[in-house]
């Protein structure tokens, strides 16, 4: 409730902002809000769920994270184009405040009492340090984690490609980021089902190797970007990602029930910190957006393979280390 709250706070903060500055200034306390619903809804998965309805829950939960950056460039350029840039935070403050609404009235406390760890820095610092070097979680995290980088190194260069290169308008991007979701709904759905016939590892480890074919079309096609192809390595890439991070996310969480929170936020600082080093690498790489972000997605997903192996390889027997 408070992350909805300092989002809601944000977001209104953004829309009468009268300056650059300030502008950023409310971007931060958004950002600020927002970590604590991406984090918190995989903590709350992991409190109701584990096993294979854990990775069905977690793949419902990233088809809806997927949804937000395929379709927000549409409904931003809309309205903008109806009622001016400052109305798309007053709507995003409306929808979070919708959101806190619905959480407050339905949702509840999922955590119990009897599993929450003390809030000083020290015992935070231990408990944190202890997952860091847990080969349980440390493999399948870092493996999500890179895939998730590379995609927003794609998000990062995708305009850049489309419009300067292919000539697209900021409405035919929105539709093909749009467009583009509908991959990740279709892997979402899948993954579960496939998990529940030939198990979490191998499906995990068959939408790395997606990913990195992938990363090898765009790589391919990075000397003379065309639009076939280039869709061909983002589905192919979208169609990975799909499969394992539902998968490796539901491994990396599942022995961690007393502490899913933690686990969690661990998670999703590690994704982030992926995100910032892969999109920096996109951007200082002394190539063409194509090559470098074909560079980045082929690099990340090889790491993230092998990142994996000893996943699929040694499976429970993964330990701390």
């Amino acid at each position: 409730m408070g992350g909805l709250g300092l989002f809601m706070l944000g977001s209104i903060f953004c829309a009468v902002a009268g300056n650059l500055p300030l502008l950023l200034f409310g971007r931060v306390v958004q950002g600020l809000g927002a970590c604590a619903a991406s984090v918190l809804s995989r903590a709350i998965a992991r409190d109701l769920f584990e096993g294979e309805e854990l990775a069905r829950t977690l793949a419902l939960t990233m088809i809806a994270m997927a949804a937000a950056p395929g379709f927000s460039p549409l409904i931003g350029s809309a309205l903008d184009s109806l009622f001016g840039w400052r109305s798309t935070f007053f709507g995003v403050a409306a929808f979070s405040a919708t959101l806190a609404l619905h959480y407050w009235t339905s949702a509840g406390e999922t955590h119990p009492l009897d599993c929450r760890t003390p809030i000083g820095p020290f015992a935070i610092a231990s408990a944190y340090g202890r997952l860091a070097v847990d080969l349980r979680f440390l493999f399948p995290a870092l493996s999500v984690s890179l895939v998730i980088g590379g995609l927003y190194a794609l998000f990062a260069t995708t305009p850049s490609i489309l419009m300067d290169g292919l000539g697209f308008t900021a409405l035919q991007l929105g539709i093909f980021f749009a467009s583009t979701v509908f991959v990740v709904f279709s892997a979402g759905f899948l993954a579960p089902r496939l998990a529940r016939r030939w198990g979490q590892r191998a499906i995990g480890l068959i939408g790395l190797i997606i990913a990195l074919a992938g990363g090898y079309v765009l790589f391919a096609c990075a000397a003379a970007p065309a639009l076939t192809p280039f869709t061909t390595g983002v589905v192919l890439y979208l169609l990975g990602m799909g499969l394992i991070n539902p998968l490796g996310t539901a491994l990396a969480l599942n022995p961690f029930g007393a502490h899913a929170g933690l686990a969690s936020a661990l998670l999703g600082f590690l994704q982030m910190g992926c995100a910032a080093v892969s999109v920096s690498f996109a951007s200082i790489l002394p190539l063409p957006s194509s090559a470098s972000v074909a560079a980045v997605l082929t690099m990340a997903s090889a790491l993230a393979l092998l990142a994996f192996l000893p996943v699929t390889i040694r499976g429970t027997k993964l330990h701390a280390a």
